[in-house]
């Protein structure tokens, strides 16, 4: 099953994305700056064969709810996200109001 829904923090309208997978969950939060998601995302692949697409994203590892995503400190990052002030350990709620 795929759920896609509205959420906001703190004022301001991202996207929840929940996909359920055989054995895992996929999970995204995003705006049309930037993303944030579960263990599934691919931080080096986002840094070295696409740095020129200028992704802002980051990963948490070991989520299985939309809200542990929101709350998990993020284990990696992209280049793009640094620049941004979103850095390894930013709680994902955080980086994504960064990426207002």
């Amino acid at each position: 099953m795929i759920t896609m829904s509205p959420i906001m923090i703190d004022g301001h309208p991202f996207t929840a994305v929940s996909m359920q997978l055989p054995k895992t969950n996929f999970l995204a939060v995003m705006n049309e700056n930037g993303y944030i998601m579960c263990g599934a995302l691919d931080i080096a692949l986002l840094n070295e064969k696409l740095s020129e697409r200028k992704i802002i994203a980051g990963r948490a590892v070991g989520v299985r709810t939309i809200e542990q995503l929101l709350d998990a400190p993020l284990e990696s990052v992209t280049h793009e996200a640094v620049a941004r002030g979103i850095t390894v350990g930013t709680i994902g709620r955080d980086a994504m109001l960064k990426m207002m």
